[in-house]
């Protein structure tokens, strides 16, 4: 894998700004944004296949949208676990809320209240562990997808699991690199934000827009390190098989 790539073959591209930019504009519109997920996978589907020039164009903003909105939903689905463990504790504090408002209920609520302290300090190292287990296997979710293309693709657990362990030191590499390279990037941002966001008004918008921007330089980063993956793995146009 070329990794220095991925990081500059968005400025190759003549019409980078208008095709970053569009996107960092589609990503601040509520439900609109689901695009932006659509927008990724074609830079997958891209690279896997040796486009020239990995960015997509904007020109089918429906297929984008559904592509995305498909992804949105199996985020959802994914992350009920997390939901769940958030839930759970808070309804105890809910119930301790309600029974706090009764004297003689007082001594019960805050036994209630104790009760659910602990159950979501045991489970918040569950909700981290499946947080980086789901952050790994995220990748090979949206692999699976760009291949296939359906919302059954995946959960097609057998080829998902099938993708990491097919050639887990490059997987695991290009994990590391786009989690790492998405962290410094964040923090350079960050602390060019944190200045010039001193400046009243024309600070603040430079902010806005750098925040926004980095979100979109990240995920194509994301998208086509992920895509080199697939294609040195599996090579392009062909069926991810499980092994």
């Amino acid at each position: 894998m070329d990794i220095g790539k991925s990081f500059s073959y968005q400025f190759e591209d003549k019409q980078w700004i208008s095709k970053l930019g569009l996107g960092a504009l589609i990503t601040i519109v509520p439900i609109l944004n689901f695009a932006w997920s659509g927008y990724m996978v074609g830079i997958l589907r891209n690279v896997m296949n040796g486009a020239m020039e990995p960015l997509p164009n904007w020109d089918d903003l429906e297929k984008k949208f559904i592509d995305g909105l498909i992804l949105f939903a199996v985020g959802i689905i994914y992350a009920l676990p997390i939901l769940l463990v958030v839930c759970l504790p808070l309804g105890f504090f809910a119930v301790s809320g309600v029974l706090s408002g009764s004297h003689n209920l007082q001594s019960l609520s805050n036994v209630i209240a104790g009760v659910g302290g602990v159950v979501f300090l045991s489970l918040l190292c569950l909700f981290i562990l499946y947080g980086l287990a789901l952050s790994i296997v995220y990748p090979a979710i949206l692999l699976t997808f760009s291949r296939e293309g359906t919302f059954a693709s995946c959960f097609k657990f057998q080829d998902i699991f099938g993708i990491i362990s097919k050639n887990p030191s490059a997987f695991f590499t290009a994990w590391l690199v786009s989690f790492l390279g998405g962290i410094v990037v964040s923090m350079v941002i960050g602390l060019v934000s944190a200045f010039v966001g001193w400046i009243p008004c024309v600070g603040w918008i430079v902010s806005f827009i750098l925040g926004v921007g980095t979100t979109v330089y990240i995920s194509s980063v994301y998208a086509h390190i992920f895509g080199q993956f697939s294609a040195m793995t599996f090579g392009p146009n062909q069926p991810i098989q499980a092994v």
